[in-house]
């Protein structure tokens, strides 16, 4: 695995942690970050996918449209559409005023990642030399 492609997976690996972190937290949890960081670990699962293959990653935070780019190259990740699409909406709906994340809310979008990240793990990159 290339050095940048495991970056890409460490920084994953962080946000994953603090997904977790936040819906588990007994004080003062933080769902709305919950929910935004198991969007961005799967954001950054699929761009360490990109970078390993030397597929330009673009400015795209839509985990639906990064999918596209890979599907050529693992076409049995198609799958994964409707859990991404369903995660595209936590990169943005609770990170600015207007809308909240509540623990139900949270659970789901943790679940989703953990449920797209061990896909991830399972058909990729454990089988990555």
């Amino acid at each position: 695995m290339k050095p940048l492609t495991e970056e890409w997976r460490a920084k994953a690996e962080g946000d994953f942690v603090t997904a977790q972190r936040e819906l588990r937290a007994r004080k003062a949890p933080n769902y709305d970050a919950a929910c935004f960081h198991a969007q961005q670990c799967i954001e950054k699962y699929l761009k360490a996918i990109l970078q390993e293959h030397e597929i330009a990653i673009g400015k795209t935070h839509n985990l639906v449209a990064i999918l596209e780019k890979i599907i050529p190259i693992y076409p049995g990740l198609e799958h994964l559409r409707a859990p991404l699409q369903d995660l595209n909406a936590y990169a943005i709906d609770f990170r600015y005023p207007g809308e909240s994340a509540d623990r139900e809310i949270a659970t789901r979008a943790v679940s989703l990642c953990r449920a797209v990240r061990r896909a991830l793990l399972d058909e990729i990159f454990t089988h990555e030399g």
